[in-house]
């Protein structure tokens, strides 16, 4: 006859029981975040003032690796090539136009125009009186996009030949929430 295990025996089992399971779910979890971020999502930290108000310097965002076919008014990160040495690789930028759409400005003014109709802008910083290199209009070609900062007057974008329009291939992907700081992860959606 099999001899029973005593109270305490079976009380340490069961703790041994429970932490494994703990620490299994803590493993597995730390694992399957690990891969999300490696397969699905990024993360970037902003810098420079060229996004303000939206995003501020230092804020980190987490980017959506799956959707890198821009649409109007996204937010993306790009890291095409500049020809600018002083302009960093990665950017993070608003799409303005997409193929096949027509961007104009009014300096004068400070209204964007796309396709003849002008751009409901709330989330710039102040009107867009700052003309870089741009000479307009400007028809966005297949395969690009045509990218601004929200604080137009210290933003180097596509109005610069040093940046000029971005090639899609070369969207890391769309900015899907603020990270850092903590307590404001919501971007505004236009």
């Amino acid at each position: 006859m099999a001899k029973e295990k005593a109270p305490q025996e079976k009380e340490e089992a069961s703790l041994l029981s429970t932490a494994f399971d703990v620490v299994s779910i803590l493993a597995v979890s730390v694992v399957a975040v690990a891969v999300a971020f490696i397969f699905c999502f990024r993360t970037v930290g902003v810098v420079g003032s060229s996004m303000y108000p939206t995003l501020h310097e230092t804020d980190r965002i987490i980017l959506s690796a799956f959707e890198t076919k821009p649409a109007r008014g996204q937010i993306v990160v790009t890291c095409q090539p500049s020809v600018n040495p002083v302009i960093p690789d990665t950017l993070v930028k608003r799409v303005i136009a997409t193929a096949g759409e027509t961007v104009d400005i009014d300096f004068d003014r400070g209204i964007v125009y796309v396709d003849g109709e002008a751009l409901e802008e709330p989330y710039v910083n102040e009107p867009t009186h700052r003309r870089e290199d741009f000479t307009q209009p400007v028809t966005v070609p297949d395969g690009y996009v045509f990218v601004m900062g929200d604080n137009r007057n210290n933003s180097t974008d596509s109005r610069s030949e040093s940046v000029g329009l971005i090639r899609e291939e070369y969207i890391l992907g769309k900015a899907l929430f603020r990270m850092f700081p903590l307590g404001k992860f919501a971007l505004e959606r236009y």
